[in-house]
């Protein structure tokens, strides 16, 4: 690196503006050259770099119907309209990865890549309670550079990252900070809970959702998907969906054109409902059981009601693959984790349940064999919302 300090010529600027609309190898070495006189330190031109080699993997995307009095020259990062947003190559057939919040309210989309072509999309599918979606754009396949895809769950708190957009079709963003929490938890548009979300303290701007959270090596570890501001702080910070749940999410709607949730094939009692009836003892209360389910194969056993509308209560769920479950949601976010055909390791406590008040209880463990589909009809229909067929492709 230098430790000069001279200050850029006309022709340095223009060189490195050169290399900024270029982008990927050539852009590297177009800045690399162009850099060479600014006197920038090491970790400086590292960053050049990697966002030059980066760049090319994320795009723009926008409302074929939500542009209307926004000119696309006019760079205003607090004039970014609607259904407009970030997007990253996937692969190159064409996939594109956003956030499920970009699209949703749209019938048609445009995807604008590095190089200022304009493709109409077309959706594959979504992942709502994720808040990922799947595009698909005919492009040659030598104007795509899918994204490195890295991995999530090894992620350190402090170490570095970036996250690039592309809010505005000609013009890419680029902020970086550090992983500055895991684990985090969000509300997804559809209301449920994303577990494992990554907090970063780079700056996720505006038409930034959807943009990639890289590594110092490129690698994409998360999705950028919110950005957020405590009232008792200044400083705001950034969310992302961790790489591992963007893998398994986007391959599943590749290859189905959605995701094939499996189902223990059980209902469990509101969480409210199960404090009533069991009081201080931990678990979630099984309601009913789906015949010829996993659950009914592996002689999980709902709650019985009398003629009197007494409860009995038969089989709680405490446990799953070993973490603590006392609500649905607990018990769904564990199960996603499996797939068709897996064995899930459960621990219930089975009460023997005389009379209504009986609460003697004794601990089994059972294995639940994952062999049903939770709720595909139910996801399949809502998961069009009344949106044009032509959006989606089979």
């Amino acid at each position: 690196s230098s430790g000069s300090s001279k200050a850029p010529s006309a022709s340095d600027a223009a060189a490195l503006a050169a290399a900024a609309r270029v982008g990927g190898d050539a852009g590297v070495a177009a800045a690399t050259a162009a850099t060479a006189g600014l006197g920038l330190y090491g970790d400086e031109e590292y960053v050049v770099s990697l966002f030059q080699r980066c760049k090319p993997s994320v795009v723009h995307i926008t409302s074929l119907a939500g542009t209307r009095g926004f000119h696309p020259l006019a760079l205003d990062p607090q004039r970014v309209p609607l259904g407009t947003g970030s997007g990253i190559v996937w692969d190159r057939e064409g996939h594109i990865v956003t956030n499920y919040h970009v699209i949703q309210s749209v019938e048609a989309a445009q995807v604008t890549l590095a190089n200022n072509m304009k493709y109409t999309a077309t959706l594959r599918g979504y992942e709502g309670d994720k808040d990922l979606a799947v595009l698909r754009i005919d492009a040659p396949a030598e104007d795509l550079v899918p994204v490195e895809v890295g991995v999530s769950n090894r992620l350190v708190v402090g170490q570095r990252v970036c996250a690039i957009g592309n809010p505005f079709g000609l013009d890419h963003t680029l902020t970086a900070g550090i992983v500055s929490g895991l684990g985090r938890e969000m509300q997804s548009v559809t209301g449920r809970v994303i577990r494992d979300v990554i907090q970063t303290d780079a700056g996720i701007n505006p038409g930034n959702s959807g943009g990639p959270l890289l590594d110092s090596r490129g690698r994409l570890v998360g999705v950028n998907t919110a950005a957020t501001r405590h009232p008792l702080t200044v400083a705001g910070f950034g969310l992302a969906v961790p790489a591992d749940t963007v893998r398994r999410v986007v391959n599943q709607i590749i290859r189905y054109g959605r995701v094939i949730k499996p189902g223990l094939g059980l209902a469990l009692m509101h969480h409210s409902h199960s404090r009533q009836l069991l009081g201080a003892q931990p678990g979630a209360v099984v309601y009913n059981v789906t015949p010829g389910s996993g659950a009914a194969e592996a002689g999980i056993v709902g709650v019985r009601v009398n003629e009197n509308n007494n409860i009995y209560v038969a089989d709680v769920i405490v446990k799953a693959a070993g973490q603590p479950v006392s609500s649905a949601e607990d018990l769904v976010s564990i199960v996603e984790q499996f797939n068709l055909g897996d064995q899930v390791p459960l621990t219930l406590h089975r009460y023997n349940s005389r009379t209504p008040f009986d609460r003697s209880f004794r601990v089994a463990k059972v294995m639940v064999p994952l062999i049903n589909e939770r709720n595909h009809r139910a996801a399949a229909s809502s998961r069009r919302g009344g949106q044009p067929d032509r959006w989606y492709t089979n």
